[in-house]
């Protein structure tokens, strides 16, 4: 079964089980007078909400590119994730001003066993689900289903806390219940903006996962041309799509001809073994042929490489006749003052190659 398939007939199983949870929970909140379980089961129903729209994003993402969408619509999915964290926080905002309302106007709740009965199983039925949606979630690499299956077992443990508030009420008289809603809210509010958060960094651009990045420059480096990968560049257009850029280091003696199919081969490779496109490969020439400059190349290194902060030097390239050195370094995000540092680099190494002009140019630290 596809992904989409998979998403959607996960969705459905949350629908039906939290639409079932939403009624016993409403009638027996209503019965009872319990507000922590009427919140309970309006927080079961955005919960089902959130499924419908992962049901309709999904079916959304999946439709074929077309000319204004050369590159699909998977990032409809994560949008809908925004959409999703919105719900969450109404559901939040409002529990927590019912909550308040209790407070002000209580309400003593008169719970039976029936009713406890029925937030066991809505326990229960809330790990099972959280459990199996997160594992979809984590296997389909679907945000909305991770955070569902978080959402469902987070579900369970508000459930606990308004069991536990009822045994304390029926032992001791001691009614929480609008104490207990604020905590929920409270809660459900701090999960939306969570989601939210996490949502809108994806929309903006995320950092790519370290094992992707790994991944991918282990393949390039399985072709004997590549002496090394670098300024990897990825634009994710949803969970399955992924368009990038490399650079890769090869010997200064490989013919057009034969660059030209090594970048074919590379980008075929690439695509099959780790499912990411790559739009684009720029060269570094390495020396190969003389001695002397790969000394300099060693030694620049070093010296490069001895100051806090510098992650990485690559692209070296050095002209005896012009007498010009050109290289990249890739500093750290913590450093304060990238310039004043590439300048302290940059005077370090003209003070010992007089002669040379040096140039160095700043890469961003995007990938691992």
């Amino acid at each position: 079964m596809d992904r989409g398939k998979i998403i959607v007939r996960t969705s459905i199983i949350g629908i039906f089980a939290n639409i079932a949870l939403a009624l016993f929970k409403a009638l027996v909140g209503f019965l009872t007078n319990s507000i922590a379980i009427v919140l309970d089961a309006v927080n079961n129903l955005s919960d089902a909400l959130s499924s419908v729209i992962t049901i309709i994003a999904t079916k959304l993402a999946l439709r074929k590119p077309d000319k204004e969408h050369p590159l699909g619509h998977g990032r409809i999915e994560n949008l809908s994730a925004v959409l999703i964290s919105i719900l969450i926080l109404y559901a939040g905002i409002t529990s927590f001003v019912v909550s308040v309302e209790k407070i002000i106007s209580p309400i003593n709740p008169s719970y039976d066993i029936v009713s406890l009965l029925i937030i066991v199983v809505a326990i229960i039925v809330k790990l099972v689900l959280g459990k199996y949606v997160k594992k979809v979630g984590i296997d389909t690499d679907s945000d909305s289903l991770i955070a569902s299956g978080e959402d469902a077992k987070f579900d369970a443990l508000i459930s606990l806390a308004t069991l536990i508030a009822a045994i304390i009420f029926l032992l001791f008289k001691i009614s929480l219940e609008s104490y207990l809603g604020i905590i929920i809210s409270v809660v459900i509010i701090k999960s939306g903006f969570e989601l939210l958060k996490d949502s809108l960094s994806e929309i903006i651009g995320v950092r790519i996962d370290s094992k992707i990045s790994a991944d991918l420059k282990k393949t390039v480096l399985e072709f004997p041309e590549v002496f090394g990968v670098y300024d990897l560049i990825l634009h994710k257009y949803g969970p399955k799509m992924l368009v990038g850029s490399i650079h890769i280091e090869i010997a200064n003696t490989m013919t057009i001809d034969e660059l030209d199919d090594l970048e074919r081969r590379i980008a075929e490779e690439v695509y099959i073994k780790n499912k990411i496109i790559v739009a684009g490969i720029s060269i570094y020439s390495k020396n190969v042929t003389n001695k002397v400059t790969e000394n300099i190349h060693n030694d620049i290194r070093k010296i490069v490489l001895s100051h806090n902060y510098i992650l990485q030097m690559h692209g070296f390239f050095m002209s005896e006749k012009e007498k010009v050195m050109k290289f990249d370094i890739v500093i750290d995000f913590e450093c304060e003052n990238k310039e004043e540092l590439k300048n302290e680099i940059l005077e370090e190494i003209k003070n010992k190659y007089e002669s040379y002009d040096v140039k160095i140019t700043i890469d961003n630290d995007i990938a691992d």
